[in-house]
This record gives structure tokens, sequence and C-alpha cells, in this order.
């Protein structure tokens, strides 16, 4: 399997994250690619240019973070990170997450591009608004049996979506403003998985 990838997506650490925890890397060769570059061999596996992409070994491509880490869920022999019995607990938990690293994702693209007069566009102003009202409702549920269960896609991705935060968005400072939050988190983060996979 190849998996095309950067070193800031929050969707392709992610897809990687996933790999690492169910024991796959030695079975997942990383390509690591710039999307914005529009370079022939990302192209051909996605002809919109994002990532990650998957390429199955029978040469399916897989694009989309949550798709992506479906299927390695399945293919490696660890603990389910989508376990059965909790699936749609975990899986709403994923949603969550996702929705706050799109909203972060694409408040950092909008400053890249028009920098920070975006923010205070329409859009601009929705996505800040959605990162608040997510942030708030995670923080308080942080005692919900899903966020005490062991590893699942659920923690992988919201832990992604606040690093992310950090890393792009530090004047959000919602570490201070949701400090059950963060204690949450940081266990999450400190996993090998996570320090394999930080930021740069």
């Amino acid at each position: 399997m190849q998996l095309y990838l950067n070193q800031t997506s929050p969707y392709a650490r992610v897809a990687r994250i996933v790999a690492v925890e169910k024991g796959l890397l030695d079975r997942v060769e990383l390509e690591w690619v710039d999307p914005w570059a529009n370079r022939e061999e990302l192209i051909a596996v996605n002809p919109a240019s994002r990532i990650p992409v998957l390429t199955t070994d029978d040469g399916e491509a897989l694009s989309e973070s949550l798709l992506i880490a479906l299927y390695l869920d399945e293919q490696g022999a660890s603990n389910r990170l989508v376990p059965a019995p909790e699936r749609a607990r975990v899986l709403a938990l994923a949603g969550r997450g996702q929705a706050l690293a799109d909203a972060a994702f694409n408040t950092v693209i909008g400053r890249k591009h028009e920098g920070l007069k975006s923010d205070d566009t329409v859009l601009g102003q929705r996505r800040l608004v959605a990162m608040r009202r997510l942030l708030a409702e995670l923080a308080h549920g942080v005692d919900r049996p899903v966020m005490e269960m062991p590893l699942n896609l659920g923690h992988i991705v919201l832990a992604v979506a606040l690093d992310y935060l950090d890393f792009r968005l530090p004047e959000l400072a919602w570490r201070d403003k949701h400090p059950a939050l963060a204690t949450w988190a940081d266990p999450v983060l400190g996993r090998d998985s996570f320090t394999q996979t930080a930021f740069e």
C-alpha cells in the first residue's frame, strides 16, 4: 500500500496515526507530496490533488481520511479503532473532530490566500463560530463514555484537530478556555503514534 501525505495536513496525520496504531507501517509506503504543486503522481491517484490518498494492494485509490481510517482498521490485527458495539458513538465523536479540523483548516487556507480579512467574511465568521461551539460542546462532554474508552478513531480525529489548533491557530487558546478538554487530550497526544507524526 502507498499513502500520499504531507507533514502539515491534519487529514493525512489521521491516516498515518491509524496505520501506526494498527501495526501497518511495514505494509504502507509513505509518499510525501505537496498537494498544491499539482504533481502528476498525486493527480493520477486523486484528480482533486488532495491528500491523503491510500492506494491499496489491489490498486484502488482511497481518498478522504475517515474512509482510509476505516479501511486500515480492517487490515490490522490489533484492537478495532471502531469497535462494533460502540460504532455509532465512535463515529459521532470522529465527526465532531472532523468538523473542528475542517473549520480550522479552511480558516488557515483562507488566511493563506486572502489574509486575515478572510476571517471577517460570512464564511470566515461561520468557521470561527463553529470552532467555538464545537470546543464548548466537546469540553462539556469529556466525561461521556466514548471519551473514556480505549483509544478509538474518534479520539484520534479529535486529538489531531486539537493539536492542529495549537499548531496553526494558537490565538484561539482552547487549552486556557477548556482545561478539562486539554486534560483529556494530553495523554492521547503523548502516545508514540502522535509523537512520531507531529506537525512540522
